[in-house]
């Protein structure tokens, strides 16, 4: 009888350490965004998931360690949003509406939840390897994602192109995003539309 509760509340520990640590990668996702990679304290993170500092070694081995986490979570959550913006219009129309999106006023305004790399900028450069890695693969992605929604995918003039438009759209969010003009940050991403090789 023993045996059967303590092995009933095994699963429940399980499922509840999950879940926090759920929260905790959660919520860093977002700090890096806003705060930056140097910006993104532990206890911080932790009193914005609801738990005590002290259970941070619970769930991970180091600062560094979640901070790979969330920047594999962020890069994978701005790739899912990226892929049903593709899915969401027919293909002929998906590039343009994926780039209408990215480069919004509204993705501007969200740092939290947006793109990784428009909010890092060159901070990522000098993370750990894991991070870098996390980061390299969501590039491979977006350009992926990109080159697909051309009618000659496949072809070198489709990869090259997808490499400029993602190196545009990250680039154009960025400096819209740094400017303290409203005027000129509509202006580049005005422009960067206007100038994207589409098709």
């Amino acid at each position: 009888m023993m045996n059967i509760m303590r092995n009933s509340k095994h699963p429940v520990r399980t499922a509840a350490k999950e879940a926090s640590h759920e929260r905790i990668v959660s919520a860093a996702a977002r700090a890096i965004r806003r705060s930056g990679y140097d910006g993104t304290g532990v206890a911080d993170i932790m009193k914005e998931a609801g738990l005590t500092h002290g259970a941070f070694y619970a769930h991970f081995a180091s600062r560094e360690a979640m901070l790979a986490e969330a920047a594999e979570r962020a890069c994978t959550e701005s790739a899912a949003i990226a892929a049903e913006a593709a899915a969401s219009v027919p293909r002929e129309q998906a590039l343009t509406y994926m780039l209408h999106a990215y480069l919004s006023r509204e993705n501007l305004e969200q740092v939290e939840r947006g793109c990784p790399l428009a909010a890092l900028g060159s901070e990522t450069a000098r993370q750990t390897p894991e991070v870098r890695r996390a980061n390299t693969r969501y590039i491979k992605e977006m350009v992926d994602l990109v080159a697909r929604q051309s009618p000659d995918w496949g072809q070198a003039g489709a990869h090259e192109r997808a490499l400029v438009t993602v190196a545009t759209m990250v680039g154009t969010l960025l400096l819209a995003r740094v400017v303290d003009e409203p005027a000129l940050s509509d202006s580049l991403r005005e422009a960067a539309l206007k100038h994207l090789p589409i098709a």
